[in-house]
Parts: C-alpha cells; sequence; structure tokens
C-alpha cells in the first residue's frame, strides 16, 4: 500500500494490513503532517492460474528488501522526541560553552589590564586618566620611587631637612625620568611647603636604579609630612 502525504507529497510503502477497518491517524515523517488514512478498499481475489507470473513475482515481498514505511501512529514518537532533545541538549551546551570560554576571555583581559597597569601606563600615558577614574593608582611614567627617607640636623645654626630615595625603572625599555618634587605637609594635610628638584640621571635603562637627594634648609616647623613624587610638566 502506497500512502502520499497531502502537505508535501512524500510517498511511503507500507502495510496494508496495519489499518483497520475505521482507519488511523498517521504522521509524515519529513513534514510532520498528520491526517486520517482510510485503509485501502478491499481486492478482489484472483485466481492463481490467471495470474502472470511476473505479476505474482512483483506482489510477493522479497527476502530482505529493506521497508520504506516510515509512518507511525499518532502518540508514538517517543524515540523521535528523545532524539530531538538529545541534540537540542547539546546545542545548549555548546552555547555555554562559548559564553563561557568569551567570559573567560574577557576576564582575562581585565586581568592584564589592571595586573600590567603600569607598563600600559608608561607606553600610553593617556591611560592614566581612565585608570584614575577607575579608582586605581597608575605610575606613567614608569619610575617606581622607593626607600625615601628623611632626617633633620641643625648645620650653622639653621635646620636642615635631608631627603634621600631610590628610583627603579619598572619597564622593559628606558625611560626619560623627569624633574622630581617634594611637598610638606601638616597633619591636616594642609600643604605647608614644596620645591623641585633635578634627578641624579635623566634617563634610566630596563631594570635600571640610582639614588636621589634633596635638602631645604629651615623648613616649616609644623610639617609632619613629605610627598615625593615627579613634577608635573610645566609645574
Amino acid at each position: 500500500m502506497i500512502l502520499t502525504c497531502p502537505e508535501c507529497a512524500t510517498r511511503y510503502q507500507t502495510d496494508a494490513a496495519q489499518f483497520p477497518a475505521g482507519g488511523r491517524t498517521v504522521r509524515c515523517a519529513k513534514c510532520g503532517h498528520a491526517w486520517h488514512q482510510e485503509p485501502p478498499p478491499p481486492e478482489p481475489v484472483a485466481r492463481v492460474e490467471d495470474a502472470e507470473p511476473a505479476a505474482i513475482d512483483q506482489m510477493s515481498p522479497k527476502i530482505g528488501e529493506p521497508r520504506r514505511a516510515a509512518y507511525v501512529p499518532v502518540g508514538s514518537l517517543a524515540e523521535d522526541v528523545q532524539t530531538g532533545t538529545r541534540l537540542t541538549h547539546s546545542e545548549n551546551i555548546a552555547v555555554a560553552v562559548g559564553w563561557i570560554s568569551l567570559a573567560l576571555i574577557i576576564a582575562g583581559l581585565g586581568w592584564a589590564v589592571i595586573q600590567f597597569r603600569e607598563a600600559i601606563a608608561s607606553a600610553w600615558p593617556q591611560s592614566a586618566s581612565l585608570y584614575a577614574a577607575m579608582g586605581l593608582k597608575v605610575n606613567a611614567s614608569g619610575i617606581d620611587i622607593t626607600n625615601v627617607a628623611s632626617r633633620q640636623s641643625r648645620e650653622d645654626g639653621q635646620t636642615v631637612l635631608a631627603i634621600r630615595g631610590r628610583l627603579i625603572n619598572i619597564t622593559s625599555h628606558a625611560v626619560s625620568v623627569p624633574d622630581m618634587s617634594v611637598k610638606l605637609s601638616d597633619d591636616d594635610q594642609h600643604e605647608l611647603d614644596h620645591w623641585s628638584f633635578a634627578p641624579p640621571e635623566r634617563t634610566l635603562k630596563p631594570g635600571e636604579a640610582v639614588n636621589f637627594a634633596t635638602r631645604r634648609t629651615n623648613p616649616p616647623q609644623d610639617a609632619h609630612h613629605l610627598e615625593v613624587s615627579f613634577a608635573e610638566a610645566g609645574g
């Protein structure tokens, strides 16, 4: 018995014995269209001696021939539904893995931008303002000011404040050393005095370090805090 899908015209070979007198509902395996299929009309019984040998051979099913029937009763599509669920689940996993990978890449870039902010700011000074907006302090000069210490002494009846420290190039390239600045302030962080001085070297090679020193005669007596930094351009 040959059935034709009324929706997509796909044809199927099926066994007429599977259809009861009242017919049954079937579904197209290609387009999914379902309809009620009546059983075929009963065929007249032909005598064997009147049938052609070739026709008898065509009517007889061949052993081992694959069946082309692809119709199943409505309500018994559990296997197809489960297969579709597995495919959808695999697709969901692939999408989830893609999003996770993207999140890891973004997180890695964010970590690198923060971890290496000193080198980035040194190569791209304009980024210092972006880091400042994020609440992160950066050293755009690429030079660390370390080991700062101070000492007061009396010389010729005057008080002398001596300040010393160390400059270190923390980048992988040579950097220029700008003028340096010292600011003195009181306990309320009010500025009382400031001055600039030239560094001992104007250029530092990668990883190179150099000591610096500066002096101030008769500093303010209320100055209890000092800050050493690089002088701003034009300051």
